[in-house]
């Protein structure tokens, strides 16, 4: 019966892993089709590889699109299109990317005639503030492919085309392809691809690229021969699992000197003689050698001996230097020499050179850039040189800032703001005080209102503020009339200059009026009173029981919440001397808040992967939700530059550190208990999605943001990705792509369009970890993701192979079907198929109760002297407010 029904389960999900392993192969891949009408189809797949490209619409604010005339060379759809850049001296992309992730960048220019004046452009090509190339038409009229490797120290990547002449930059298409953490590895700098080449002839006729989907990263491998080699390949399967992972295909072919004693010779000639490069050359033996055959050669570079290779049969080595090599007397020289005992000559297969590009100017300062960014969103700018970094290059610095940039190794500071005469609406945004290195503000003449805020008051290094020729309104705040500052209102005709601004009333008044009014308050207030009661219990029974299942649930008062000053934070925290761990934004602390509530504190830092923008998001959403499942707030710092988390402390870590068995955590969550935290971090989600107005979207489901306390109850944390619908509004938002790779909703990252079902998705990920405790992500198993691997796995209809092997195959082989299955259905890479957070919530809890069937007949409740970790649990599945 069970076989049966592991065999419908594979029919029922075999159509959808199938797509599942297209979407998840391509994770954290963006591809642009730059130029794509807005009324045309997107995302599309490509025939060709079945990549899915999307329009560059929502990832650059400038630019018009062109359609190309005459393409001879590039007839794929993506290149059919491009877009130009008439205004402004520079145009810039904005990708979201994963700080201190290593990616491939690949951007494609083809002018094609496009204009049909046949002038053929040139311009520069930066990333973030730093020159990459020069894109030049007149020597490469056929276009031009420009390959990076770079691992950005943020997380927005800026791709920039800067206008040095009279021509029109333009750019055709934008690939970025995330990386092996182990591969490319170079001591400084960032690559450029000078030569990708795989070995094979084909007598004349034409030998296609090889790409995506044969290499998993879409490198672009070109055929290459010469004359004076000879071609020898195999039909059978070569193991390419190295940090490299060169494609199998290119392995199957590799190039031998004709004349056996001759060295093989790969030369070029440097454009700068003090160029560095890197070598990366792959070997794999592919011919069946005899007994007495060997092939041994030496990889010498300009004269010297670099390596020594003795090829493995049908398995590939990459060989590389750590160091980068400049190449004598203008001339670069591979050579591949067979040694004294070889009997064969030597070989190759594939090989590629990487040109060091040093990066020498730092990006302004992050928090600054937030902080910018926000102030020209909220007033609507839209001015085209806020564009790529705001403060340099000098020359390219945004309208309106002045900045401190004298050092090139150090973050730019903003130092001055002039949106004088800029046609400002509403109040003086919060955000100029994310500036805190601003020494200049200019404001005048403008439509401001509101009142003239006090943290100007507080920014230290303020020394000139110019409000003149506004609407503003109020009283100067004190903290404004301090010396030193120089404060300029005039024009603003409701502003009171003077403190106080309003009499104070008459005394021989005052007192018959409250006389009169208290008796009648005191009425009021008692009928108030008496109507919320009423309301309160009316709404309590109307709830009903499966309202309830979500949890008892109020909004924290945010008086309760206290913000705390640095010093505090140093105090409760012991001078920062006990470590619990790391994250995006920064460290995580150990502390004491009163003496002896325990709290982790988590501290942002200046070069974190977060910023200024996640803290508040996060500050803001934890000020007004509370669960039982969720992490609580204990406080904030928010000072200056210092800016921390106050949380409940959770002593026993997180998810992935016990499947993991890393941490100190060895001892092993059985089957039940992994139910038990998958239906409370099930019901977490449910109350964001349902329980809050307006909804709540986490963003960041992962294993390492379910935290356990002593109990072994699991705790949604890390909301700094978190976002919001408008209510009344649609059931999805579009944003910037966020996340974390292996978990993102594939439907979300094609899109942009973000809803409750992203997060179904990723808690679909999280599930198959806690069933499989298998990597999410792993490059080196055959199915790289974990759906894939769990697919592969399901055609035997064996859920022995599939769950933890920890467990010793105790559980309830029927909970285990079915939460698998729930599993798969969550990760469906269409959203609509996927079932909602309350529907997971039913589906945990009858696993549950079956488990716990299964138990107690077998052999009672599992006590805490188990060597497995077995907690009771409540088969009410309610949350209890805290």
């Amino acid at each position: 019966m069970e076989s049966s029904f592991g065999l419908l389960l594979v029919l029922i999900t075999l159509a959808a892993i199938i797509h599942i392993v297209q979407a998840q192969d391509q994770q954290g891949f963006i591809s642009l089709d730059c130029g794509r009408s807005a009324n045309a189809p997107s995302p599309y797949k490509d025939t060709q590889t079945g990549l899915w490209y999307s329009s560059d619409n929502e990832f650059i604010q400038s630019g018009k699109t062109g359609q190309v005339r005459e393409n001879p060379n590039y007839n794929r759809e993506q290149y059919l299109t491009l877009r130009y850049f008439p205004k402004g001296k520079r145009n810039c992309y904005n990708l979201s990317v994963e700080k201190g992730r290593k990616y491939l960048i690949r951007a494609v220019f083809l002018y094609g005639n496009y204009d049909g004046l046949r002038i053929n452009p040139v311009f520069d090509l930066y990333l973030g503030p730093n020159r990459l190339a020069t894109i030049d038409f007149e020597t490469r009229v056929n276009g031009t492919w420009e390959n990076y490797i770079h691992i950005p120290t943020s997380n927005s990547l800026q791709l920039c085309l800067v206008k040095t002449g009279e021509t029109t930059p333009l750019i055709s298409g934008l690939d970025l392809r995330p990386l092996g953490k182990d591969s490319y590895i170079t001591k400084s700098g960032s690559l450029r691809l000078y030569y990708i080449f795989f070995f094979r002839t084909n007598h004349g006729k034409p030998i296609p690229d090889i790409q995506y989907p044969d290499d998993v990263y879409d490198r672009i491998w070109n055929p290459y021969f010469q004359t004076v080699l000879t071609q020898i390949s195999t039909t059978l399967e070569v193991n390419n699992s190295n940090n490299y992972v060169p494609p199998k295909e290119a392995l199957k072919n590799a190039a031998t000197p004709s004349n056996a004693s001759a060295p093989l010779t790969m030369e070029w000639t440097p454009l700068d003689p003090n160029d560095q490069y890197y070598l990366y050359a792959h070997f794999a033996e592919i011919q069946e050698l005899k007994e007495n055959e060997t092939r041994e050669f030496n990889i010498v570079w300009n004269g010297e001996v670099m390596s020594t290779v003795v090829p493995k049969k049908l398995e590939v080595s990459t060989i590389y230097d750590q160091s980068p090599r400049t190449c004598e007397k203008g001339k670069c020289s591979i050579q591949l020499i067979r040694t004294k005992r070889s009997t064969l000559p030597p070989l190759i297969n594939a090989f590629e050179v990487y040109l060091v590009i040093e990066l020498p100017q730092s990006e302004t300062y992050e928090r600054d850039v937030v902080g910018i960014k926000e102030i020209e969103a909220t007033y609507a700018l839209g001015r085209i040189n806020w564009q790529g970094d705001p403060c340099v290059p000098q020359d390219l610095r945004w309208d309106g800032l002045n900045c401190r940039d004298t050092n090139i190794s150090m973050h730019p500071r903003i130092t001055a703001l002039n949106l004088s005469s800029s046609g400002l609406n509403g109040i003086i945004v919060a955000a100029i005080q994310s500036l805190t290195q601003l020494e200049t503000l200019d404001l005048s003449n403008n439509n401001l209102t509101g009142g003239v805020p006090e943290f100007l008051g507080n920014m230290k290094s303020l020394s000139f503020i110019n409000l003149s020729g506004n609407n503003l309104t109020g009283s100067i705040p004190q903290a404004l009339q301090k010396k030193g500052l120089k404060l300029s209102v005039g024009g603003n005709p409701r502003l009171c200059l003077s403190d106080p601004c309003r009499k104070p009333p008459k005394k021989n008044v005052l007192v018959p009026i409250v006389a009169s009014v208290v008796p009648a308050a005191i009425l009021i207030i008692a009928v108030l009173i008496l109507f919320l009661v009423l309301k309160k219990k009316k709404s309590t029974v109307r709830q009903g029981p499966h309202r309830m299942s979500t949890g008892e649930v109020t909004f924290a008062n945010k008086n309760s919440k206290r913000r705390f000053t640095y010093s505090e934070v140093i105090q409760m925290t012991n001078n920062f001397q006990r470590v619990l761990g790391k994250g995006g934004f920064g460290m995580v602390y150990h502390g004491t808040v009163n003496g002896s509530e325990q709290v982790a504190v988590k501290v942002l830092s200046q070069s974190s992967t977060q910023g200024y923008k996640e803290f508040k998001a996060e500050v803001d959403l934890l000020l007004r939700v509370h669960h039982t499942n969720l992490v609580s707030l204990v406080g904030y710092c928010d000072e200056g530059d210092h800016l921390a988390l106050i949380y409940e402390y959770v002593p026993n870590g997180d998810l992935r550190q016990h499947l993991s068995g890393k941490g100190g955590k060895t001892i092993v969550i059985n089957w039940g208990t992994r139910l038990r935290i998958a239906a409370e971090a099930a019901l977490g989600l449910e109350y964001l999605h349902i329980g809050c107005t307006p909804p709540i979207v986490h963003r960041d489901v992962k294993t390492t943001n379910i935290l356990l306390d002593e109990q072994y109850k699991a705790k949604l944390a890390d909301f700094g990705l978190s976002r919001s619908f408008p209510v009344g509004g649609d059931s999805h938002v579009s944003t910037v792509i966020a996340g974390t790779p292996g978990y993102l909703d594939p439907e979300y990252y094609h899109t942009s369009r973000l809803g409750e079902k992203s997060d179904v998705y990723s808690f679909g990920i999280v599930l198959l970890e806690m069933i499989s405790n298998q990597p999410v992500i792993d490059r080196n198993r055959a199915k790289s993701h974990i759906t894939q691997w769990v697919g592969s796995q399901l055609n035997g209809g064996d859920i022995a192979k599939i769950m933890d092997p920890k467990l010793n195959g105790d559980y309830d082989s029927r909970s285990a079907w079915r939460a698998l299955e729930l599993a798969m259905s969550c990760a469906d890479p269409t959203s609509v198929k996927r079932p909602t957070m309350s529907h997971v919530v039913i589906e945990l809890k009858e696993c549950l109760v079956t488990e716990n069937s299964r138990r107690n007949m077998s052999r009672g409740m599992d006590s805490l002297s188990s060597p497995e970790v077995s907690m009771i649990f409540d088969s009410e599945m309610t949350p209890r407010a805290r």
